[in-house]
């Protein structure tokens, strides 16, 4: 059993729903798991599986209530945290997925170790999110069982 962390940047809640589901999934094979919808470093675990679930906004941008946790996130050595990403984007838009995207790149920066393949979702493909949020998951428990 693991405690996993999933913090969530959203606008207009799709990624809030992701979130929702993969906790769901999570909790059915017996792992803690709690949401972050206003993450702050200071409520994270280090130790933790960090699950990391972001939409873009305007022109690339990160969702308004992740930007203070990627500013926290520039200062500080996360050589202990483990994280998965998953991206909700709308591939008609040049910026497909490119908050999640920068939130890859700046964990991995701070040194976190990316453990599983980023999961982008195409919401013109994917209508319900969530659904391929999941499906992603369970192929990940089948895979790499010892990581989740």
């Amino acid at each position: 059993m693991l405690n996993i962390e999933i913090i969530v940047g959203s606008m207009l809640g799709a990624t809030e729903y992701v979130a929702d589901e993969l906790k769901a999934k999570l909790e059915q094979h017996n792992h803690q798991v709690h949401i972050h919808l206003n993450p702050k470093l200071e409520d994270m675990s280090f130790d933790k599986l960090w699950i990391v679930c972001s939409s873009t906004h305007g022109a690339g941008d990160l969702p308004d209530n992740i930007e203070p946790f990627a500013e926290q996130l520039k200062n500080t050595n996360l050589s202990d945290v483990k994280f998965a990403i998953v991206g909700l984007g709308d591939t008609s838009y040049d910026t497909f997925c490119e908050g999640s995207k920068q939130l890859l790149s700046l964990l991995q920066k701070q040194n976190a170790k990316l453990v599983h393949t980023p999961l982008y979702i195409d919401v013109l493909e994917h209508p319900l999110p969530e659904e391929a949020a999941v499906e992603w998951l369970e192929q990940w428990l089948v895979e790499k069982p010892e990581l989740i």
